[in-house]
């Protein structure tokens, strides 16, 4: 398993970063100002960003700035400030390459049972965060993880975000979060995808931003080992998820309002 900095004993740890690499210079200036963030918080940090975006409801969709370049983008994060990055892989084919870069490769939800893909992420011997399909019960990612450990990786983390409610709504039920804690992995709550409202007419998924700290604090609260935020300097002119995105600049308001939580739950 990766090792996070600036950990006190008992506290949560952050994935954060925008949806998808947009170009060099937001991507730095949000590590920036997240890791100030959290070194002042006492909160480990991990950088979050896809240097792909696949799984888009348009053909018209913004999917990325071409995958080396984005990919070097996130290594230059990891070598200027020194924290843990993580990317999305889509592909068997995808997980040797983006393992040259990043610490983290993350199974997006829909691709969570794929088993190829499982596989060649574990054979990295890269830290493995599986997200929980959105179709899937939380005592079934253990079969997930167990694709995973059985190839000799036994660096995992799983992640929560949300089930499918009705055709344009998701719902977390945080029971799953003790559930899949019971596996022996980190489980973390992916807040902003969470929020969102998928399957729009539009073509383009909804949101719902103004419960963001609602969920974190719900997930803080029941125990959760990490939190997953998707966050932009201006979520509405974001290239992918802005409709679900934190503000840059809330974020450090609400993470304080967590610690705080964390603390007295100790």
């Amino acid at each position: 398993m990766i090792e996070l900095k600036n950990n006190p004993a008992g506290n949560f740890f952050l994935l954060a970063g925008p949806c998808v690499i947009e170009g060099e210079e937001m991507a730095m200036r949000i590590a920036e100002r997240v890791v100030k963030i959290t070194e002042t918080l006492q909160i480990p940090y991990v950088f979050k960003g896809s240097y792909r975006k696949a799984n888009r409801s348009r053909l018209d969709s913004f999917m990325g700035i071409g995958d080396e370049k984005a990919l070097k983008i996130l290594q230059k994060v990891h070598d200027t400030f020194g924290v843990p990055t993580v990317t999305d892989i889509h592909s068997a084919d995808e997980a040797e390459m983006a393992a040259e870069y990043v610490d983290i490769l993350q199974i997006p939800a829909f691709l969570c049972r794929q088993t190829d893909l499982l596989v060649a992420a574990a054979k990295t011997g890269k830290t493995i965060n599986i997200k929980k399909g959105q179709f899937l019960s939380p005592l079934a990612m253990q079969f997930a993880a167990d694709k995973v450990v059985e190839v000799g990786n036994k660096n995992v983390m799983l992640t929560e975000r949300g089930t499918t409610f009705g055709y344009q709504d998701l719902v977390v039920d945080y029971r799953g979060i003790p559930e899949m804690q019971s596996f022996g992995y980190p489980v973390i709550l992916d807040v902003t995808h969470s929020l969102q409202q998928p399957n729009q007419t539009s073509g383009v998924t909804g949101g719902m931003p103004q419960l963001i700290e609602t969920v974190a604090k719900a997930g803080i609260a029941v125990g959760a080992d990490g939190l997953f935020i998707e966050t932009h300097e201006n979520p509405a002119v974001a290239k992918s998820d802005g409709a679900n995105m934190l503000r840059l600049d809330l974020l450090e308001g609400l993470l304080t309002k967590l610690v705080r939580i964390r603390e007295a739950i100790k």
